[in-house]
């Protein structure tokens, strides 16, 4: 079985000899510079691969991480054994894909204290299953700000939980990552009014390519009003779509010296395997581009 270390050494070593490093060499080859990575969440996807064929998917791409979606094909759940969670482990050890963590879908807004206690109680688990796994974190959302609550008080509610989550998380040496996502929250004034009252370090943004990253004052100050509390996972949409300026985050996050992972998480669900493969390698050679520039 190839290691990660074998892989980079293959893929440089192939692209050299066709002449085209700029283009062709992969992102693992961007990954000894200590720079931004790219991987995958397995949003649509990966939605539909096990674990076997996304490791294998993602080998073709060249991309060189994976955020597992829960309730997916994939099937990596807390219902998973002991022994099973080697074997994940085991399977992502022996690749040069790595496992970058849980995107789940617990939040912390609910009017209902038993409730959030119960996503609290949940996403815990999957912190277990991560650390057992050998990934880094879990992913988690707010979701929106109930009109029957005072705003203040759901900001508040969700940022204890978060602090709740991170200081489990940290005990077990896993990373809290919360994505900007909500109708109401996904709004960057709101989003920072969450993470500054959250004081563990391990809780970070999961900056998520909405459209409200560009209301005014427009992406760079929005970006640069909460870029110091960025976790290391990034979602962007594919690299070539002109539905996001991309490469303007991407300018920005390499100013900042930003060394995480950009994971493409895309809608769409009518395209096949190979499109879907192409599509992914196409980005890989797109950031290696803008590397290059």
């Amino acid at each position: 079985m190839t290691t990660r270390r074998d892989f980079l050494k293959q893929t440089t070593v192939l692209c050299s000899c066709v002449g085209s490093v700029r283009l062709l060499d992969s992102v693992f080859a961007v990954e000894r510079s200590a720079t931004m990575k790219l991987g995958l969440v397995t949003y649509n996807w990966g939605q539909d691969w096990d674990v076997p064929t996304l490791i294998a998917h993602c080998e073709r791409a060249r991309l060189s991480g994976i955020e597992l979606r829960v309730d997916h094909a994939h099937n990596v759940s807390p219902k998973l054994s002991a022994e099973e969670r080697k074997t994940i482990a085991k399977r992502f050890a022996d690749t040069p894909v790595e496992l970058v963590g849980f995107g789940t879908n617990f939040d912390f807004h609910s009017p209902d204290s038993r409730n959030v206690q119960r996503n609290i109680e949940g996403a815990k688990e999957y912190v277990l299953l991560s650390k057992d796994c050998g990934s880094t974190g879990v992913k988690v959302k707010p979701n929106a700000l109930p009109k029957e609550v005072e705003r203040e008080k759901t900001v508040a509610q969700i940022a204890r939980s978060l602090s709740e989550l991170g200081k489990f998380a940290a005990e077990h040496g896993q990373k809290i990552r919360l994505e900007v996502h909500g109708s109401d929250t996904s709004a960057i004034p709101v989003i920072k009014s969450i993470i500054d009252q959250v004081p563990e370090k391990n809780v970070g943004l999961c900056w998520n390519c909405n459209s409200q990253d560009l209301a005014d004052p427009g992406l760079k100050a929005n970006f640069a009003s909460v870029k110091n509390r960025f976790s290391d996972v990034v979602h962007v949409r594919d690299l070539a779509s002109k539905s996001y300026p991309t490469k303007e985050l991407f300018d920005l996050l390499r100013a900042e010296n930003y060394e995480g992972y950009l994971l493409v998480e895309e809608a769409s669900t009518n395209l096949s395997a190979e499109e879907r493969i192409k599509r992914l390698s196409q980005s890989v050679e797109t950031l290696v581009q803008w590397y290059a520039t």
